[in-house]
């Protein structure tokens, strides 16, 4: 379901897959080739929410912000994420169940682990791998985890076009 509000449409590119499952309103702005699965919030009625390119949000996520939030091309926010995030850059892979809490920033090439709990206000360097509750750096992105994120960028594009020929 997409939907107006105080006067804001949600902006979608031609290229995106909607899940007819997805709940979008406000000032939201979805770019080229993105996909928004089953039972996605997205809701910009205190603030914008701008998402890049090719990025893909699973399952059941949540994205809401207090202040713009901004989302860069080539994430992917995993199965139950809430993002509150002001800026999450570039090439970022938020697992499933992690939380990302008001204000945070999360620098390009990151990974947030699986459950782990960016705290308000953190900002996470590029190419970190953060873990825990509350997420701290671990250390950096791995080639091997680049190469995970990659192969899922492949694959996510090509099941939404099949989605989309099935008339899901």
């Amino acid at each position: 379901m997409i939907r107006s509000f105080g006067g804001k449409a949600p902006r979608i590119a031609e290229s995106c897959f909607i899940s007819e499952a997805a709940y979008i309103v406000g000032d939201v702005e979805i770019g080229e080739h993105s996909n928004v699965w089953p039972g996605v919030v997205i809701r910009a009625d205190f603030a914008r929410i701008k998402i890049g390119k090719y990025v893909d949000i699973e399952d059941n996520c949540m994205l809401h912000a207090g202040t713009d939030m901004e989302i860069g091309d080539n994430v992917i926010a995993g199965h139950g994420a809430v993002v509150h995030s002001s800026k999450v850059g570039n090439n970022v892979l938020i697992g499933m169940n992690a939380t990302t809490l008001h204000n945070s920033e999360i620098g390009d090439d990151c990974i947030i682990a699986a459950g782990s709990v960016v705290t308000e206000g953190m900002k996470v360097p590029p190419g970190s791998f953060v873990v825990g509750v509350p997420a701290k750096v671990k250390g950096q992105v791995t080639e091997q985890q680049k190469g995970w994120m990659r192969g899922h960028r492949d694959f996510y594009p090509q099941m939404a076009e099949r989605y989309r020929e099935e008339g899901l």
